[in-house]
């Protein structure tokens, strides 16, 4: 069905600003209340082992209760004939009644149906998952996804993997939903029919904030049916809070107008974890049998410390910028004690790339933030449209410059950190571990041969985004250029796209990894319909494209 998702015409209310969000029924629509009562945005599960799953739902009582009780059954079939497994869980408001139960007592790598029912009798929608395997296989299939703004689009690489019935997982590496205000976008980018709430002036900032934003994300009915025909995987990134985000702050965070960071990291965490089929654990491995093992990690808001934009300001604006990113190249970027993850989760990712090593083909790491190195071609400023504005102008103009002296152009990333880069991809070689970094963030596409002291460490299929803009949008040249001006500048880049939406799919098998990128002909209207896509693989043992 197609579900317009307009502010001017939600109604809002119920418990801590949620309770209903109803649109107007066209004559196009199959349903258009999302949020009124009942069960209001589907079923989705995640946290895959072999003999457990996470289900999720959401479900609004219509007799005013504080809380009510909600069954699970999970079925080896659609008609549920066959009911294996099951349990109950208690919600309310404290939680925006959504619903998580793990249930257990499954069988590897079996696909299961599950539904949740109500109190008075009434079901929710049907769910597919499916169990993690053990043992010897010879194939696994992942779909990866992040960085998706509905404003901007529709979210049409969702629906077209879906539709797929030869993925096993899906694995979303953050920019799940955006923390903006729509006057923070133009109009000419809005897409019509794609507004969100809250609709006031300001950003999310409080947890009515996050979890209204987050109940309009997943009123779309491509990400509904997304989650509901396979298990996913989900890590966040900044905007999941807010833009470039750390322990202790953001960049898009302003105490003075916006109140204490603590609190708005406190409500995004807990929304999040209220309405994605997510644990509480910050970081878990999952085991694909023996052929590899998958892990989730968390480099935003636990243990990040602050990327080093203002001493790389500051550098710039010197009296002589280049001696001053010189010795801000040799100090302050190379400082030992920055870290993405902190000492507790480095040494456990370490600790388990040597145990896994052993045992599982391929050590696949979802990240948030790309970590492939990347400077900025000396051709760049020349790409800027006229209108590109004389801030893009001079970022880039700063990021050539840095470039030169071998300083990175995305501070915010892997390359701002460069001790913990090494440590991490370190740890890959002493652990002799085939590493498979996947991740997202940049909104573009690229392939990386990770190097460290001089070695082969990994390769990284970094995807593009679902619906958020890339590097395109201030850019007047052909695509094509662009993507030779980084390939040549950078020797870990191997491959990169620089235009197009979509998302990745990874075929894994005992010899080879295949990443497949592919791009949506389109996210302005509803169409599954693919322009193209770019395949490339890596042998085992060889750690490099």
């Amino acid at each position: 069905m197609t579900l317009n998702i307009d502010r001017r015409r939600l109604v809002v209310g119920g418990a801590l600003g949620l309770g209903a969000l109803m649109l107007p029924i066209g004559s196009s629509l199959a349903s258009a209340v999302l949020g009124a009562k009942g069960f209001t945005h589907s079923v989705a599960s995640g946290e895959p082992g072999s003999d457990s799953m996470l289900l999720w739902t959401r479900y609004v009582p219509s007799n005013g209760v504080d809380d009510v009780r909600l069954d699970a059954e999970v079925a080896l079939d659609s008609d549920f004939t066959r009911v294996v497994s099951g349990g109950s869980v208690r919600i309310g408001a404290f939680r925006d009644w959504t619903a998580k139960l793990t249930v257990d007592g499954l069988q590897p790598g079996t696909r299961y149906w599950y539904r949740f029912i109500a109190p008075d009798g009434s079901k929710s929608p049907v769910g597919r998952t499916k169990t993690l395997p053990v043992g010897n296989i010879d194939r696994f299939r992942l779909g990866v996804f992040s960085c998706s703004s509905l404003p901007l689009g529709w979210f049409n690489a969702y629906g077209h993997a879906a539709a797929r019935d030869d993925l096993d997982l899906w694995l979303h590496v953050g920019d799940y939903i955006y923390e903006y205000a729509l006057a923070a976008y133009k109009d000419k980018d809005l897409v019509s029919g794609r507004d969100v709430m809250p609709a006031h002036e300001h950003e999310m900032i409080n947890l009515a904030d996050y979890r209204l934003r987050l109940a309009c994300y997943r009123a779309d009915p491509d990400l509904q049916k997304l989650h509901q025909v396979a298990p996913m995987v989900a890590l966040w990134d900044d905007h999941d809070s807010t833009n470039d985000s750390w322990e202790g702050g953001a960049q898009n965070h302003q105490a003075k107008s916006e109140g204490d960071w603590s609190l708005r990291r406190a409500a995004s965490i807990q929304a999040y974890r209220e309405w994605l089929p997510v644990s509480e654990e910050p970081w878990k491995a999952y085991r694909i049998g023996s052929l590899a093992t998958l892990y989730r990690t968390e480099s935003r808001l636990f243990a990040r410390t602050r990327p080093a934009y203002p001493e790389l300001a500051e550098a710039h604006e010197a009296s002589d910028p280049d001696a001053a990113l010189r010795a801000f190249r040799d100090g302050a970027w190379r400082d030992p004690t920055a870290t993405m993850l902190g000492s507790t989760q480095e040494l456990w990712l370490a600790q388990e790339l040597k145990r896994n090593a052993a045992a599982s083909h391929w050590q696949m790491v979802g990240m948030a933030t790309i970590m492939g190195r990347t400077l900025m071609p000396d051709s760049a400023p020349g790409w800027l449209r006229p209108d590109a504005g004389e801030n893009v102008a001079n970022k880039f103009k700063k990021d050539v410059r840095g470039s030169k002296l071998g300083l990175p152009m995305w501070m915010d990333r892997w390359d701002g950190y460069p001790a913990a880069r090494s440590r991490l991809l370190r740890a890959a070689q002493q652990a002799d571990a085939d590493l498979v970094m996947l991740s997202g963030d940049s909104h573009n596409a690229w392939a990386y041969s990770l190097a460290e002291d001089g070695q082969p460490a990994g390769i990284e299929f970094a995807g593009h985004s679902v619906t958020s803009p890339g590097v395109e949008g201030q850019l007047g040249v052909d695509p094509r250029d662009v993507v030779r001006a980084f390939v040549a500048t950078n020797p870990e880049l191997v491959w990169a796209d620089t235009s197009q939406r979509g998302y990745m799919m990874i075929d894994v098998t005992p010899q080879r990894v295949t990443g497949e990128w592919l791009f949506m002909k389109t996210i302005k209207s509803r169409s599954t319909a693919l322009a193209g896509s770019h395949r490339m693989s890596a042998e085992r043992g060889r750690r490099k494209f």
